[in-house]
């Protein structure tokens, strides 16, 4: 599996090292390939290259359909995998994706003057709870490439961290719900869930891999995505285990992890079990009574709580 693989690597170089049950967030590796990596590649403008991904997009979306009549009359054994073909010969008379996509304009992690229009699709909304930008999910997905071609797919649910997955899949989650029932044991090692969440998402390679698609991968660099999938469970993160949930480690609250770094050392916040850098835990700097609720003390009374104050 590719998909939470090398995230962090398109990011700011100086946040990369990360704790190493981090690390092997980021380290997925494919079976059945030689690891032979891609070849280096001059970066583009990352603007420019944006409208070319844009267009590309643009164009599958006016020339392709998906399998929505399935949806609309499901079989007692449909199993509500989204399937995409061209409108061409017995197909010419399918609406086309363009038509039934929804968009948001999402910012660029690396150059914030440049932004995305990240087109999705949404074909069940889904009736359970909706996750976060930084929160745990369990889903199961395929990726594939515009000319159909898979580099990476789960036929079971799987547990993803949202602060590691590619930013254009991250970006689309959070507009669906998971699962209202479930996780169901069926008795024979699986499990199941009811009224989850289904959708698409077209994601232009700045909030893919860029230039630097996953080694051994067949993602080409510049590589436009699609990902498919079905979101069943959301679970708040907390991944540095501080107290603090790190929805709330967006300290400038505009929605991105990766460029809150109270103390600016190398752990950006949600990733730091120290955000102030004064040798004290975050954990310790904070309170938490016994049915979980936390309270930021303000012990200099300088309007900045102790957990991020390091004179305190």
């Amino acid at each position: 599996m590719y998909l939470a693989a090398f995230k962090k690597m398109k990011m700011k170089r100086k946040h990369y090292i990360l704790s190493t049950i981090l690390i092997l967030l980021l380290v997925i590796i494919s079976c059945n390939k030689t690891d032979t990596g891609p070849e280096s590649v001059a970066p583009r403008d990352r603007g420019q290259e944006a409208t070319r991904a844009t267009e590309e997009i643009e164009e599958y979306l006016q020339t392709h359909f998906y399998n929505y009549e399935a949806f609309e009359n499901p079989t007692p054994d449909f199993d509500y995998v989204i399937r995409f073909d061209t409108i061409a010969g017995e197909n010419s008379d399918k609406t086309p994706l363009i038509n039934q996509v929804s968009f948001k304009t999402v910012q660029d992690r690396v150059d914030q003057d440049v932004t995305y229009k990240l087109y999705y699709l949404k074909v069940l909304q889904g009736e359970g709870e909706s996750p976060d930008f930084p929160d745990i999910t369990v889903l199961t997905y395929e990726g594939r490439l515009l000319n159909n071609d898979l580099f990476d797919a789960t036929v079971n649910p799987v547990r993803f961290d949202l602060t590691q997955v590619v930013n254009g899949l991250q970006d689309a989650l959070t507009e669906f719900n998971g699962a209202s029932v479930g996780p169901i044991d069926n008795g024979d090692g699986t499990v199941s869930y009811e009224n989850f969440g289904v959708g698409a998402v077209f994601i232009p390679s700045g909030l893919a891999y860029f230039v630097e698609p996953p080694p051994s991968s067949n993602i080409p660099v510049y590589g436009q995505l699609i990902f498919t999938f079905k979101l069943f469970e959301r679970e708040v993160g907390d991944q540095d285990n501080d107290g603090v949930i790190s929805i709330l480690e967006d300290v400038n609250q505009n929605g991105l992890e990766e460029d809150d770094n109270t103390d600016g050392d190398f752990l950006l916040n949600y990733a730091d079990p120290d955000d102030d850098d004064d040798g004290k835990l975050t954990r310790d700097e904070i309170i938490i009574d016994e049915d979980g609720n936390v309270t930021f003390p303000d012990s200099d009374g300088d309007g900045t709580p102790d957990y991020l104050d390091a004179d305190s």
